[in-house]
């Protein structure tokens, strides 16, 4: 059993920090393990959590963003018993195989392991969404998708009196009959799983004059997925709006619908949207990872000073900070993440979102209902009478919320908040606009952050390289100093070479960019004033605020993504 007591030996925690952790233990009901509740309030990473408990449990750990698994060994083990036990071979020495493993002490899957492969089996401890992003990498390789989708469509080709029938001319309930076919099943949990493996934030299934593609957001990036003929579309769509509880026979009008499912022993939603196009339905299905919200600030790319001003505002008991950036820069997961870090027990907590995508233990949410007079606005002043003492606002869409928000953040209310502008300045001119009177924002915010969202090298293909100093600046982003002073006329920069783990991409995953603006009385001067945003800004760089392209810049510097990844986000 892992304490906390041995984080803080390890010297990962305080002793102060413990009882806060304690104390959220006891209020979510005593049944969460301490050292998750360290990882969702970001004391201590998921990598620290998984490294102590394979020190407490005598396994090593390793990493899987730092070792490659051997493609001698890779196929030793099949996809199905990976997936099932969470193991991916990492190595074999003469008669032993090493394993990774989400759970070492399973001792039924070592033995199974060991008869399906005839070797011993040592296991070592890995963290679970490392070994899930591995399996998804070396194991789910696209000539597999390949072979599954195949298989597939063989078994479909079977109904070829279904497949030449017209469109119009089918049914309610064919259509129902072809939804429920077997290869259709398949096939559609065939896309759905690809998506999964791949994280995958939305999945599209786009009709076209000659067939059927899917693509997949990945990243932020739209990627080919799947081509497929024309005869599955009915089918296909008609399977996709089953599940997720539509009229199948209604293909004038858009649909939207949200479902849950458990794949590999998570839980996720789908919010699932059909839209009519020329050569029939569009479908897109946003995938929302119910596991995967419960991420510490920490885990967001903040650099260390930024880290800690945020941490300084989110220990105000009043006032309100501020979120913004396009959508799809993660400003809620960032106001999650502040959620479950302020979330301690001992103060009450209520937000009104639309709609309520994730669900977090010990918080009270409630969603936007507009055709049940359920407004932000109406939701936020019965809140108020809640006794509140942190407010979250989903987005504020309009003066009349924005002026309840600035009210409740200058009457003892801690409010958080988002709203959609290109950079932090900007944020006070935006609510100026929207009427809401100067005197109220100058005096409520307490600091806006704005952020973006870049793709990260992916760590199993990155290279460094030399590149002459005036292509950085020439993009536009600051270099500094002692940077230019030291390497005279080149910098070193990184980037992905591609592999299988990435796609050929060269990227894995993402991470923030961001450019936080604290309020002082001479930008609450120049608010009164009702200046400009390039006068807020020039003020706001003059004391000091490291905007959005200083902070990419450093990220670029220190190998965390690519200058052409940069300059994609920034200025695209």
């Amino acid at each position: 059993m892992l304490t906390g007591e041995q984080f803080v030996s390890e010297g990962l925690i305080s002793y102060e920090q413990l009882e806060v952790a304690l104390h959220k233990q006891r209020e979510l009901g005593g049944t969460e393990p301490i050292a998750r509740v360290l990882v969702q309030m970001g004391f201590v990473t998921e990598r620290d959590r998984v490294r102590c408990l394979g020190r407490v449990w005598g396994f090593p750990f390793v990493d899987l963003n730092e070792v490659n698994p051997k493609q001698e060994v890779i196929h030793l083990i099949s996809p199905q018993l990976a997936k099932r036990f969470k193991a991916i071979p990492i190595d074999r020495n003469e008669n032993r195989l090493m394993v990774a493993m989400a759970n070492p002490l399973d001792v039924f899957a070592i033995d199974e392991l060991r008869l399906s492969t005839g070797l011993d089996i040592e296991p070592l401890i890995a963290i679970e969404d490392d070994l899930v992003a591995a399996m998804s990498g070396y194991m789910r390789s696209d000539h597999g998708v390949s072979e599954a989708l195949a298989g597939v469509m063989k078994d479909f080709d079977g109904d070829v009196e279904i497949a030449q029938v017209k469109e119009e001319e089918v049914s309610e309930e064919e259509l129902r009959e072809m939804g429920d076919d077997a290869p259709i099943i398949r096939l559609a949990n065939l896309i759905i799983g690809q998506g999964i493996a791949d994280k995958a934030s939305d999945i599209h299934i786009e009709p076209q004059k000659d067939g059927l593609r899917v693509r997949y957001r990945i990243d932020g990036v739209m990627l080919d997925g799947m081509q497929l003929p024309k005869k599955v579309m009915a089918p296909l769509i008609s399977r996709m709006k089953i599940m997720s509880e539509m009229d199948i026979a209604e293909k004038r009008v858009p649909q939207d619908n949200r479902i849950t499912a458990i794949i590999a022993g998570r839980e996720y939603d789908f919010r699932v949207s059909t839209l009519p196009m020329v050569y029939g339905e569009k479908i897109v299905m946003r995938v929302l990872d119910k596991n995967g919200i419960n991420v510490g600030l920490s885990k967001l790319g903040f650099l260390p000073d930024i880290m800690n001003t945020l941490e300084d505002m989110c220990s105000k008991t009043y006032g309100i900070l501020l979120v913004t950036g396009p959508t799809g820069s993660g400003k809620s997961t960032t106001l999650y993440s502040i959620l479950n870090k302020i979330n301690t027990g001992d103060n009450n907590i209520i937000t009104i979102e639309d709609p309520v995508e994730y669900e977090l233990a010990g918080i009270n949410q409630c969603g936007v209902n507009n055709k049940a007079g359920m407004t932000f606005a109406r939701g936020l002043r019965a809140m108020l009478r809640q006794d509140p003492d942190v407010i979250m606002v989903g987005e504020m869409r309009d003066a009349e919320t924005a002026r309840i928000a600035m009210e409740a953040a200058l009457t003892g209310h801690f409010v958080l908040s988002t709203l959609h502008t290109n950079d932090a300045p900007s944020a006070a001119t935006r609510l100026m606009d929207m009427g809401v009177e100067p005197f109220l924002i100058s005096s409520a915010v307490l600091g806006v952050l704005a952020q973006r969202l870049i793709r990260q090298i992916c760590p199993k293909c990155k290279t460094s390289y030399q590149a002459p100093r005036e292509i950085f600046l020439r993009s536009g982003f600051p270099l500094p100093e002692e940077i230019a002073a030291e390497t005279g006329g080149e910098v070193t920069l990184f980037k992905g070479e591609g592999c299988d783990f990435c796609k050929g991409t060269g990227y894995k995953g993402r991470t923030g960019v961001h450019e936080l603006l604290t309020m002082t009385d001479q930008l609450r001067d120049l608010i009164l004033g009702g200046s400009a945003g390039h006068s807020l800004r020039h003020q706001a760089i003059e004391q000091g605020m490291r905007t959005l392209q200083f902070d990419a810049a450093q990220k670029v510097l220190m190998g965390v993504t690519t200058l052409d990844e940069a300059i994609r986000v920034l200025y695209a």
